[in-house]
């Protein structure tokens, strides 16, 4: 089993900035991809960002040039740099990542508990 434990949520006044972090422990030969998803209230949980072992990424339109998704390989860890936050990226935004624990394992889907992220106007 994986365990995905996210950190970095807040409250934050529009324009602000906040940090999330990600931290994967557990059964892992490999972890690929890692990424971010939220959801609003009332809204289906939707793409953030995710980003491969090699360093590939991919944003949600609504958060190009100011989120930028980066990850530790060594340490399992994910993070995402939001800048110029909107009230309309007040979220739960969920870590995502898939992961085996050997070489020969299945690949499974694993999810975090979610951490809050609120823009104030």
């Amino acid at each position: 089993q994986v365990q995905l434990v996210e950190s970095g949520g807040g409250l934050v006044q529009a324009g602000g900035s906040l940090r999330l972090s990600c931290a994967a422990s557990g059964s892992i030969f490999s972890i690929n991809p890692m990424g971010w998803y939220r959801q609003a209230p009332g809204k289906q949980r939707e793409l953030v960002a995710t980003i491969t072992s090699g360093g590939s990424t991919n944003y949600a339109d609504s958060v190009k040039g100011r989120f930028t998704i980066s990850r530790d390989n060594a340490k399992n860890t994910v993070y995402l740099q939001m800048n110029s936050l909107k009230p309309e990226d007040t979220a739960v935004y969920y870590c995502n990542a898939e992961a085996r624990a050997t070489v020969s394992g299945l690949w499974k889907g694993y999810w975090g508990q979610g951490t809050r992220v609120t823009v104030s106007s």
